[in-house]
């Protein structure tokens, strides 16, 4: 028998004001016993739901077993802005989209064919238009070098057939409520989620099939004569097949070492207010969503139900070795997205933030997934590059696929990929990361 040691658990930091509002839809069972299954899925996020979805649908017959270290919901996938993109959406660098005309095709194609199964899900377990609304998104500029940006990607959605419209500074006023904005670039196919709510709706569906076991986390994985072993803290499970939908954690599972970089992305959420008086006063429309033009800038979401507004904004990053941050580091980001939020509705600067946080982002120096068989029975469908809303959901799609040998052209395509190449060592990979996100929010200016 070959195990391994699982190194690090996940840990949150701060609560996700996106769980803080969610109700919950089915009731938290914890493995208690040992179990086996045909299929184990390591991570209730959108690879590890998505990969249980497919397996649904390819092996109907099959006992799937999804084990989670948290509470769904309250891990990484109910901590980001919850853009489901179709068009390119390429974090590291400034320009959203950075490759040729054949390249950008391709990922909006795969981008598409995620949001499709996203949907099909959403129809199929009953999710609310609050919890996914195929509304689109726009690409806010408040810098002339933000309006050049917007102009930019525009064309090259243009060289690929693809529909977008420019809004101009009174159009931004109209929907904002803001004299913040120059201009914006709309593109409709963006579906916009409530994560934490889509998470658990999803799993609620599942579970209705499956075996889901939260706060299970999985402290060591071992194989035997062809069987795969999860150890968790009060139980087991034993399956022939695994698919690991960790993200960053894979490196945790000693796979990846020295390849993925752990970016930290913070949030916050304000209280909520009258959707009437103030709302529609100072912030403009009941629901809309903001990407910056300069992809290092400030995304922000206005969400109102039952008569009450929120804000949400989200800018800063960090690139970290560990899993937490200080106390002091998430109070100073939550004084940078005050500050930035005031600039933006100053009309709301007596509203305090209710909730702030953080969530990690898995990118690879080359823009590729961490995907693929790292043994046998055992996948991976990590590294999310910046887009876990969709690009997970696409990675536990193929996953799912590669692992029961059902050959597409859709998973050759999404193969076709060197791996994740190396990062300098430590503390030079620290130093020269940090050095150039710095560098970027200073460029981005006013759009952070």
């Amino acid at each position: 028998m070959i195990t391994k040691s699982v190194r690090r658990l996940p840990a949150e930091n701060g609560i996700s004001g996106w769980e803080a509002i969610s109700q919950r839809p089915f009731p938290v069972r914890s493995l208690e016993s040992n179990v086996t299954a045909d299929w184990l899925i390591i991570g209730a996020g959108f690879a590890g739901l998505s990969a249980a979805r497919r397996l649904q649908q390819l092996r109907p017959d099959d006992k799937i077993v999804m084990l989670d270290a948290s509470e769904i919901g309250k891990g990484t996938s109910g901590r980001n802005s919850g853009f489901m993109i179709d068009v390119p959406h390429n974090l590291s660098s400034s320009e959203y989209s950075s490759g040729g005309l054949d390249a950008t095709r391709l990922e909006m194609a795969q981008n598409r064919a995620a949001i499709a199964f996203a949907r099909e899900a959403a129809d199929e377990y009953g999710m609310s238009a609050e919890t996914v609304d195929p509304a689109g998104k726009i690409n806010a500029a408040a810098t002339a070098r933000g309006m050049k940006l917007n102009i930019s990607f525009g064309q090259s959605l243009k060289g690929a057939g693809e529909k977008h419209s420019f809004l101009d500074a009174s159009e931004m006023r109209k929907l904002t409520g803001s004299d913040y904005y120059l201009g914006g670039l709309y593109t409709p196919g963006a579906v916009l989620i409530q994560p934490a709510n889509y998470v658990r709706e999803f799993a609620a569906g599942l579970s209705r099939k499956i075996d889901i076991f939260e706060r299970s986390p999985v402290t060591a994985l071992a194989r035997d004569k062809g069987t795969w072993t999860a150890i968790s803290t009060r139980g087991k499970v034993n399956a022939p097949n695994v698919i690991l939908g960790v993200n960053g954690h894979i490196d945790d599972f000693g796979h990846f070492r020295g390849r993925l970089m752990h970016i930290f992305a913070y949030a916050s959420m304000t209280a909520a207010f009258s959707a009437e008086d103030l709302g529609r006063k100072v912030s403009g429309r009941d629901r809309w969503a903001l990407l910056p033009a300069d992809a290092m800038g400030a995304t922000v979401r206005k969400i109102t139900s039952g008569g009450r507004s929120r804000i949400v904004i989200r800018t800063k990053y960090t690139y970290e070795t560990t899993i937490t941050v200080s106390n002091r580091r998430m109070a100073k980001m939550a004084e940078e997205h005050r500050s930035s939020l005031d600039a933006r509705f100053p009309g709301l600067k007596h509203i305090p933030f209710e909730h702030s946080w953080a969530g990690r982002l898995c990118l690879s120096r080359n823009h590729v997934p961490a995907f693929g068989a790292l043994d046998e029975g055992l996948y991976s469908a990590c590294c999310e590059n910046g887009l876990g809303t969709v690009k997970s959901t696409l990675a536990g799609m193929m996953a799912a696929e590669l692992a029961t040998g059902t050959a597409s052209e859709q998973l050759e395509q999404y193969m076709d990929h060197a791996a994740p190449s190396r990062l300098p060592p430590e503390p030079f990979a620290w130093l020269g990361i940090n050095s150039v996100i710095r560098l970027q929010e200073l460029r981005a200016g006013r759009e952070g």
